[in-house]
């Protein structure tokens, strides 16, 4: 034990640097050229998962907010890149070496450019802070330690072994939740502060995205479904948190004395247009019925369920959360799809061929799991439903294979439709209510929610006349 101690010691001696903020020694196993490295190379990988959205005003106005707090931040001289990602999610994230990363999903919640700055600054911080290069130096010096240890004591390459390199590793990554967001919220309000945006916008944005999050859980527990969380948020909301409300107002003292720069105006006119929800390319669903030009197919879902359309998958949920559909493709099928659904779900499983105007398919069907495989231009479509209980889809049994019989080969009228929704800037008149302005709105039976969350006035706010807000169409 004395020779593991020295030994992961002297790990730990090897990587103290000096921490561009504190000043003071932290643990950190890479040179500042190394982490560029390193976020280079994640840079490459990020980019093949998530499309870069393909606006280039758009790029370059985030690019420039950007760049001006980033140089006002601990590391001015750090090369900064900050790109807009093609995706609905709700995320803002950062890599080590100064690869900021912010969705259009993201976007369409905020309302100034201050908030903006908000959130790249708030991702700023954990760069500067080396917060994502201080936790894998942690976790590599866990797995080092361990190694070196188990040359002389060979239990450690065991599985008790490594339940003590998770101790370990635990140890030296406790901290990395509440404590280095709430730094980089600090961090990101002093840099807000010395480019004359008010820091409060700090807190402003996180409630906008806190409302987000806790309005998603409500659909959430509706959908049977886990509620999609934005990595940033505390357990609480920022009106209650006091460090929060004490950090951002501490960095903020030593601001500028010059009056705040809000920004909304050229904010709104930088998103007017922005794409909302899925974009062309990954199929469209509009009143639960899903379209997809690339691929040239359609199906409708029951009205009642709701729809996600998910990267890799097209999923729906029952009302009550109790069963789900999911939609996936195989492009090298082989054999029948009869034969298609033997081998998937068991030969234990009553199949029926079928002709859907054309397209070869069965359906199958056990107890728990049930569905269709559908041919379509040499690629396979299987439609599997299943339920949390044993016998949960008997109540469903009818709506499910008329989805399936509702696969079919998209239309020309339909191909029409398969756009995208976007934002638009609009002036609130007299009478306005959220209320009417969801009337026929593609977003659907949530609409009113979603406009009010789009507008920073949700639960219960309403338009003033004269106001610019935000509608998807």
């Amino acid at each position: 034990m004395r020779t593991l101690i020295i030994a992961f010691s002297l790990v730990l001696l090897a990587g103290c640097a000096q921490n561009p903020v504190t000043g003071k020694s932290d643990f950190v196993m890479m040179s500042e050229g190394q982490e560029v490295a390193l976020g280079r190379q994640a840079d490459v990988q990020i980019k093949q998962q998530y499309k870069v959205y393909e606006s280039k005003a758009l790029q370059d106005y985030v690019n420039r907010v950007g760049q001006r707090i980033a140089k006002q931040s601990h590391r001015p001289d750090l090369q900064y890149h900050f790109t807009v990602l093609d995706s609905p999610e709700i995320n803002a994230f950062a890599l080590p070496g100064g690869y900021v990363y912010i969705t259009r999903g993201i976007l369409a919640y905020l309302n100034s450019e201050a908030e903006l700055a908000a959130v790249l600054g708030h991702e700023i911080g954990h760069v500067t802070a080396r917060h994502g290069v201080r936790q894998q130096s942690a976790a590599q010096a866990a797995n080092i330690g361990l190694s070196v240890a188990s040359i002389f004591i060979p239990e450690l390459g065991s599985a008790a072994g490594q339940n003590l390199s998770n101790v370990i590793g635990g140890a030296l990554l406790s901290g990395y939740g509440r404590d280095h967001e709430l730094e980089a919220d600090r961090l990101g309000a002093v840099y807000l502060a010395r480019t004359e945006y008010d820091p409060q916008a700090i807190i402003k944005v996180i409630g906008v995205l806190k409302n987000q999050e806790l309005k998603d859980a409500e659909l959430a527990k509706q959908e049977g479904r886990e509620p999609r969380r934005y990595h940033g948020l505390f357990a609480s909301h920022p009106d209650n948190d006091t460090r929060l409300q004490q950090a951002v107002g501490e960095a903020g003292k030593n601001g500028s004395a010059q009056a705040h720069n809000e920004g909304r105006e050229d904010f709104l006119k930088a998103t007017d247009g922005l794409v909302y929800g899925d974009n062309s390319d990954q199929g469209i669903v509009r009143n639960n019925r899903f379209y997809h030009a690339d691929l040239g197919i359609a199906l409708a879902f029951p009205e009642t369920w709701q729809v996600h359309n998910l990267p890799d998958s097209l999923v729906a949920v029952s009302p009550k959360g109790e069963a789900m559909m999911q939609l996936k493709m195989d492009q090298k099928p082989q054999g029948t799809p009869t034969e298609y659904a033997r081998r998937m779900v068991g030969y234990g499983a009553q199949t029926r061929a079928l002709d859907l105007a054309g397209l070869p398919a069965a359906t199958f069907e056990l107890p728990n799991v049930m569905g269709g495989v559908i041919y379509h231009d040499k690629k396979a479509y299987v439609l599997q439903a299943q339920a949390k209980e044993r016998g949960g889809l008997n109540a469903h049994r009818d709506t499910i294979f008329d989805t399936v019989r509702s696969f079919h080969s998209l239309t020309t009228e339909e191909r029409k439709l398969v756009k995208p929704l976007g934002v638009r800037v609009i002036t609130a008149r007299a009478g306005d209510t959220y209320a009417r302005l969801a009337q026929g709105s593609p977003l659907g039976k949530s609409a009113e929610s979603y406009l009010r969350l789009m507008n920073a006035q949700y639960p219960d706010g309403e338009p003033r006349p004269g106001q610019a807000i935000k509608i998807v169409e």
